[in-house]
């Protein structure tokens, strides 16, 4: 999804795109009530940024009505949960942080990743899951260093280890 789809969208937007997505997924429709609840907001803000993204052709709704995402507004909802599904995978895995903070993180930081970032996201947590210098060790190791703040004395003995498992790697791809 181009940053040219996105323009004119503002963070509230892209928010209140997200609710009717995932509404819509469990309901079927998405009801302004049921977006003020979700959204922790009042009806008449509801309705105002309902009215904008009919406007901009990203949902259908008239008044006391159902609302539901057109063909481009699901686009651009899909794209919108997928930087934000990204970055909490990216916080949780790699940043091994909380998963309500990387929630909150991700949620801040969703409106503003570029879509050549996020891709270098999935295909860095793609290679932490495949590469074997990762593994449990690297974020057993990671998680340690976070706590303490410092290199731990077991760091070249991990060393070690890695470069084994590596040699080991290697031996295998050639037989």
């Amino acid at each position: 999804m181009s940053n040219d789809a996105l323009e004119g969208l503002s963070a509230s937007l892209e928010d209140y795109l997200e609710v009717i997505f995932h509404l819509e997924k469990s309901n079927r429709v998405a009801r302004a009530k049921d977006i003020a609840d979700q959204m922790n907001v009042q009806r008449a803000s509801v309705t105002g940024a309902l009215k904008a993204l009919a406007g901009k052709g990203l949902i259908n709704y008239s008044p006391y009505s159902f609302i539901t995402l057109t063909p481009s507004g699901r686009v651009i909802a899909e794209d919108i949960i997928h930087r934000h599904e990204t970055l909490k995978q990216f916080f949780i895995i790699a940043l091994q942080l909380p998963p309500e903070e990387a929630e909150a993180n991700a949620c801040r930081m969703e409106h503003s990743i570029n879509p050549n970032a996020v891709d270098r996201l999935v295909s860095l947590l793609e290679f932490m899951k495949i590469c074997p210098r990762f593994g449990t060790d690297w974020f057993t190791a990671f998680a340690r260093y976070c706590q303490k703040g410092s290199q731990t004395s077991d760091c070249e003995a991990c060393v070690r280890d890695c470069l084994e498992r590596i040699i080991a790697c290697e031996k295998d791809d050639t037989h």
